[in-house]
């Protein structure tokens, strides 16, 4: 555990939060002191939803401390019972109340007695695991928890649907762009003649998860949430499972081509062929491919840029720039530090360096040292951009409301690739814009930032050398602005002058 002023991904708690309030009619108590109870305020003012079901939090005060927590943890659970009447309710302390080491097991075993509903612990190491780790056990978790009920009520049907169809696990609240990747994954599968069995967590009922093994195969959007279910449905039911990001014009094919692989394995009486769904939508649906062998994009070939996200967004978007619009991916990296291999293997050969690491001043840094001609990040790299005067293009949580738009903007499927492909190349600054910039004025401010992005650097700007910065056309102020910090730091000068700014430009030019 560290302090920290930003979080890649956040507590453990949150994840398990996100994945409870995603189904429907499933309540959950977190069990904190105040200052940990600030999820509801989040998720509404974020995600774009009429309505949604609230978090209680179980206040541990000092009378709690005093008198122990179990009278109160339990009264919540049976009120919540009496007045929200949930299928489901989940206990979940945080990493602040976890320091007391109370057994909550027995408090969720002695609300059971008396609660209608089912209660469970969420059962995550808040010391060891993040957020997106602490939601992909949980949705395990329950799903874990129905399907071994229903097998010891004898309810459960492990029967496959007539026709084909699919469970898309790992859709929750607050992830980005979810809601729009959701509709986009049941075009796809609508216009393969696949049926959708259930989606999970995000609407998903708790009485319906018994149903999770009727459908032909599971299909994982993203790897930081589902996995684990997948390979326990894989392991105790025999369910296949698609962990093929379709996201792209070549994972999509191979996504579906993996699809088609695994209906035809369940089928004896027909066989399915996608080939020429893939060249039709390919050719004719998604512009990305045609955009790529235009012009436009043509101009983009050799420009450098910097990827940085979670492992399954960023591993995706730095395979797009390099194979797909020939950019050149200078630096690629995530902070999902758990998935480290996996990340590594997929982006091998597609950049120049790879960094794994959940601190934003090493992100920072590395940007700074690149120079790129623009970022593909998270909100955090947006604000390192605006710093440095590169443009950023958020691909990744973490997000802003930004990211939450009321318009169709997915980054899986066919439309998926449209979007990115808008996404990638207006992120890059043109030439033309920066003169335009500068001939009439704009968003390019005139006044330098001067700090640097490593918190352990003390150069300063005098007037004067600031002054003749200014002078500088906008599209290059940041390079020299850059490349004279550099000399400076060589030489161990702490304050630049404007001396100083042109023994730099002697130094570059010799």
């Amino acid at each position: 555990m560290k302090l920290a002023y930003w979080m890649y991904a956040g507590p453990a708690h949150i994840g398990t939060l996100r994945v409870a309030s995603s189904f429907k009619n499933v309540h959950a108590i977190m069990h904190a002191p105040l200052g940990d109870d600030y999820f509801n305020v989040m998720r509404s003012m974020l995600e774009r939803e009429r309505d949604f079901t609230p978090v209680t939090a179980s206040i541990v005060d000092r009378h709690v401390l005093a008198r122990g927590s179990q009278e109160k943890v339990v009264d919540n659970i049976v009120r919540k019972d009496k007045e929200e009447c949930p299928n489901l309710i989940v206990l979940t302390p945080t990493c602040t109340s976890s320091i007391l080491q109370e057994d909550l097991q027995n408090f969720v075993d002695r609300a059971s007695l008396i609660s209608n509903s089912d209660v469970i612990l969420a059962d995550v190491n808040h010391y060891r695991v993040n957020e997106l780790q602490a939601a992909d056990r949980t949705l395990e978790q329950v799903v874990r928890y129905y399907l071994e009920k229903a097998y010891k009520e004898g309810t459960l049907d492990q029967s496959i649907t007539k026709e084909p169809s699919a469970n898309i696990i790992g859709i929750f609240t607050l992830g980005f762009h979810n809601q729009h990747d959701c509709r986009e994954l049941k075009r796809l599968l609508q216009d393969l003649n696949i049926q959708i069995n259930q989606v999970i967590p995000e609407g998903g009922s708790i009485q319906d998860l018994q149903n999770l093994p009727k459908a032909w195969f599971n299909l994982v959007p993203y790897r930081e949430v589902g996995l684990m279910t997948a390979i326990y449905l894989e392991k105790n039911f025999g369910m296949p499972y698609i962990s093929t990001t379709p996201m792209g014009i070549v994972d999509i094919a191979e996504c579906i081509r993996q699809i088609q692989k695994h209906v035809n394995n369940l089928t004896s009486n027909k066989t399915f062929n996608y080939e020429s769904y893939i060249d039709q939508q390919t050719r004719f649906v998604s512009q990305a491919a045609w955009f790529s062998r235009s012009i436009d994009c043509q101009n983009l070939t050799g420009k450098k840029a910097v990827v940085f996200g979670d492992a399954t967004h960023a591993a995706s978007i730095t395979r797009i720039l390099a194979r797909e619009m020939g950019i050149r991916v200078s630096c690629t990296g995530t902070y999902c530090k758990h998935d480290e291999e996996w990340f590594k293997e997929q982006v091998k050969g597609f950049c120049d360096e790879i960094l794994i690491t959940d601190d934003h001043t090493e992100v920072g840094d590395m940007i700074a040292r690149i120079e790129p001609s623009a970022i593909f990040g998270t909100q955090m790299e947006r604000h390192i951009g605006k710093r440095l005067d590169i443009p950023c293009g958020v691909i990744s949580s973490p997000v802003h409301i930004q990211n939450f738009p009321l318009g169709y903007r997915p980054f899986l499927g066919y439309e998926g690739t449209n979007q990115i492909a808008d996404l990638i190349y207006n992120s890059f600054t043109l030439g033309m814009e920066d003169h335009l910039l500068e001939i009439f004025g704009g968003h390019d401010t005139k006044e330098v930032i001067t700090k640097s992005l490593s918190t352990d650097s003390d150069l300063t700007w005098n007037s004067e050398s600031q002054l003749e910065l200014n002078k500088i056309p906008g599209f290059v102020r940041g390079k020299i602005k850059r490349n004279t910090e550099k000399f400076a730091r060589q030489n161990n000068i702490t304050n630049i002058t404007v001396e100083i700014m042109y023994a730099a430009k002697e130094a570059l030019s010799a």
